[in-house]
């Protein structure tokens, strides 16, 4: 009886103690955040900037975990099947959640039903930058370059599917030139390939290619907005010179679908308020990319607009993924 009576105590001090942990206010243990690219691409510098303030202001260390293959899929799918606890995020980017799910019939998530907004952190129009030994110095001379040896040229891009691959194959279809694309698996390797040579440009984010440019180790030509980046307000736009083109690059942060929406909230917050501190303004300006920060709801409004955008444009212009 003494035994069965001790036991009975142990069993319900357990469950105290289990019911005193779940009780505890979020966050009680550190947190990851999944970054579906290498080590030095732009959403893994803004990744591992995010996830320093955060770690600040909730208290508990927020760990990068880099992911990166499919173009973003593979780390989008791992965020998607997490426990929806709010212990799991991912750095959502314009390729997981607006052009794979055009170019794609069976991803591995759903950019929609997988997934709670949280917000936008960032957004930037691409930068198309060459290799210095390439004699063209804008963009009608590189189209004037790719006509004369179609198919000699190649251009990176960080993955299949990326905002990189999608803005060289715009730039094929609107220019009506012949450049092979060569994928890599994000775009810090892609670009030491553009250095080296081994490929002639890539069109990517400002983060990535800054310290490349201010270094000289790459040029750059155009961006690829609307209208000037004011980072970078000396470049002209490749829609100056091609008419219609346009392609830009927002990153932000998503959880698992079935996340509590009080979490969902308290994230909201903490980046919103991370977004607009003027040390991260500062750092996130410097690379060429505008800090954001926005509702839930705007930042739901903005992927699905996005999704509609640029899937008008795969479409219109048949472009279908065969790698």
């Amino acid at each position: 009886m003494k035994r069965l009576y001790r036991g009975v105590l142990l069993f319900a001090a357990s469950m105290l103690c289990a019911l005193g942990a779940s009780a505890q206010p979020y966050p009680n243990r550190p947190i990851k955040l999944i970054v579906a690219d290498s080590a030095g691409g732009a959403p893994d510098q803004l990744g591992r900037l995010l996830a320093q303030k955060l770690s600040d202001g909730l208290g508990q260390q927020v760990v990068v975990d880099n992911r990166a293959g499919a173009g973003g899929a593979l780390g989008a799918e791992m965020a998607a099947k997490s426990a929806p606890d709010g212990y799991t995020l991912l750095l959502t980017t314009t390729a997981i959640y607006a052009i794979l799910p055009n170019l794609r019939k069976n991803l591995p998530y759903d950019p929609v039903k997988d997934f709670v907004p949280i917000s936008r952190i960032a957004t930037a129009s691409n930068v198309l930058v060459v290799n210095n030994e390439l004699p063209a110095k804008d963009i009608a001379e590189l189209i004037k370059l790719a006509k004369e040896k179609p198919g000699a040229l190649n251009y990176a891009s960080a993955g299949v599917g990326t905002p990189a691959h999608l803005a060289g194959e715009m730039l094929n279809l609107l220019a009506d030139i012949k450049v092979v694309h060569v994928p890599y698996k994000g775009a810090a390797p892609a670009l030491t390939d553009v250095i080296a040579g081994n490929a002639q440009y890539i069109i990517t984010s400002p983060i990535a290619a800054g310290a490349h440019m201010t270094g000289g180790r790459v040029r750059a030509l155009a961006t690829t907005g609307s209208e000037r980046n004011p980072s970078l307000p000396a470049l002209p736009t490749i829609g100056d010179t091609v008419p219609g083109y346009e392609i830009t690059q927002t990153w932000g942060i998503v959880v698992p679908a079935g996340t509590p929406p009080d979490i969902a909230a308290k994230l909201n917050g903490e980046i919103v308020r991370v977004m607009s501190q003027a040390d991260v303004k500062d750092k996130v300006l410097a690379t060429g990319a505008t800090p954001a920060g926005d509702s839930q709801a705007a930042f739901e409004t903005y992927m699905a607009k996005e999704r509609q955008r640029l899937g008008e444009v795969i479409t219109r212009r048949s472009i279908v993924l065969t790698d």
